[in-house]
């Protein structure tokens, strides 16, 4: 009766212990999709305000006006090709299953926040364009351009919105690879002469 009553338990702690694993890899497999969508989406977000400011453009009895003639939606443009890029292979890196190593973490890091940043500036630049061409400025003589060319302004503050959208979406994916980085690896400390602790990284 003994040896009976421990096979039993030992079994059901065998599938205790498969229903584990099982649920530990489908937490990670989920977790990997959801960083691969959100490292998708600010893609075709910056395929779109791409688009859509290349195809801005207007001519009327007041002359002709595009993208082009403005330096801040050049930025634009440019920022939003290097980071549907960038969402591209890094999108790709994430959905494949790969161990975790202290040097992809810290890629990861630093080009979310370079990218992050770039894709913030181009936002931040070519709102203060956009809010000059509706109010104007007397002090720099910048009168108000939508007045006369509406459909490019409209399709320009279209554009911008979509880039505010992408730049949201890097700061999720800044606050993610910073989380997976600091709550994984620590830096080694070593000493001084002096004993005072000091942070070094080894490549």
């Amino acid at each position: 009766m003994g040896k009976d009553s421990v096979i039993p338990a030992a079994e059901s702690t065998v599938e205790m212990g498969g229903a584990n694993t099982e649920k530990d890899e489908y937490g990670s497999a989920t977790m990997r999709t959801v960083e691969t969508l959100l490292r998708v989406f600010p893609m075709a977000l910056c395929v779109a305000a791409l688009v859509i400011m290349l195809k801005d453009s207007q001519t009327n009895e007041y002359g002709s006006l595009s993208y082009s003639d403005i330096g801040a939606f050049r930025y634009l443009v440019h920022a939003s090709g290097v980071c549907a890029g960038y969402s591209l292979l890094s999108a790709v890196f994430a959905a494949v299953p790969r161990p975790s190593t202290i040097s992809r973490a810290w890629a990861f890091f630093l080009l979310d926040q370079l990218l992050t940043y770039v894709i913030l500036a181009a936002a931040a630049i070519s709102t203060e364009v956009v809010y000059l061409a509706y109010k104007g400025d007397a002090s720099i003589t910048w009168s108000r351009t939508c007045g006369s060319f509406g459909g490019f302004c409209r399709k320009a503050t279209a554009s911008v919105v979509i880039t505010f959208v992408v730049t949201l979406c890097y700061a999720a994916l800044s606050l993610i690879s910073s989380y997976r980085l600091f709550s994984k690896y620590e830096a080694p400390v070593a000493y001084t002469d002096k004993g005072i602790e000091i942070a070094t990284f080894h490549s």
